[in-house]
């Protein structure tokens, strides 16, 4: 994979289509605000128009555009969306996304560990190709949390942190604590793989979010939003997670 490798997602009113040819995310950028000529669309490319006609005859296979007749000379096509831009992939992103694949093929791999290499690849590759992996990681977490939240038996916020905080340690993924009591502010330093993350720029524990408040919900039968407010992703020493109570 090189930096050119840039996916963008479009939906077509039928489903989904992922792009990593950088014409053709060019041609329905130019499409954006109206319909153009070929001639147009060959000149602002800077391609053949052999080549282009290749790419909006694949575009139009996957109904992403559609063509019509010039009323005024029907030799003459014009070109047209028939899609939304729903996403598109982040070169930092992309960058780390590589260090991963690298790293998983190198003999770094045992010092940092075969699954949480796999587990960063996994998110960063739906981040790398247009996928926010925020929702779908936290909802995963969440259901996590919540299956796991049958080991402990504290009713008292307090402790039940402190008996997520002996889970995080035994199956080291950090060191766990709390932080703060009002807010409730939960603490996590030398998570998992926070080698792997210190220089990606943006917060990256939506999966921790979510075991954390589906652990709270089932373990205590209250209603909470759980939100990272620091990340060692965005090179903070620990991450932070503060819960909010919405039946307070």
């Amino acid at each position: 994979m090189n930096d050119c490798d840039r996916t963008a997602l479009f939906s077509n009113g039928n489903g989904f289509v992922a792009l990593n040819s950088p014409v053709k995310i060019q041609i329905l950028d130019f499409l954006k605000g109206c319909s153009r000529s070929f001639d147009e669309i060959v000149k602002h490319t800077g391609k053949a128009k052999s080549t282009v006609s290749v790419h909006l005859n694949d575009l139009r296979s996957s109904g992403l555009v559609e063509e019509e007749c010039d009323q005024d000379d029907k030799r003459r096509k014009t070109y047209y969306l028939k899609c939304e831009h729903m996403a598109h992939s982040q070169p930092p992103i992309l960058r780390h996304y590589k260090n991963v694949l690298e790293t998983l093929g190198s003999p770094q791999l045992e010092k940092h560990g075969c699954f949480k290499c796999f587990f960063r690849a996994i998110q960063f590759g739906f981040d790398a190709h247009g996928i926010n992996s925020d929702p779908i990681m936290r909802k995963i977490g969440r259901d996590i949390g919540i299956s796991i939240s049958s080991n402990f038996v504290s009713k008292d916020i307090k402790y039940l942190v402190q008996e997520l905080a002996v889970f995080w340690k035994r199956y080291q993924m950090g060191t766990m604590y709390l932080a703060e009591s009002e807010p409730l502010i939960i603490a996590v330093e030398k998570c998992f793989d926070y080698k792997l993350i210190s220089t990606i720029g943006k917060n990256l524990c939506s999966f921790t979010e979510g075991i954390i408040e589906g652990t709270i919900v089932h373990s205590l039968n209250i209603s909470c939003c759980v939100q990272e407010i620091e990340c060692c992703g965005n090179g903070k020493d620990r991450c932070l997670f503060i819960v909010h109570f919405l039946n307070k």
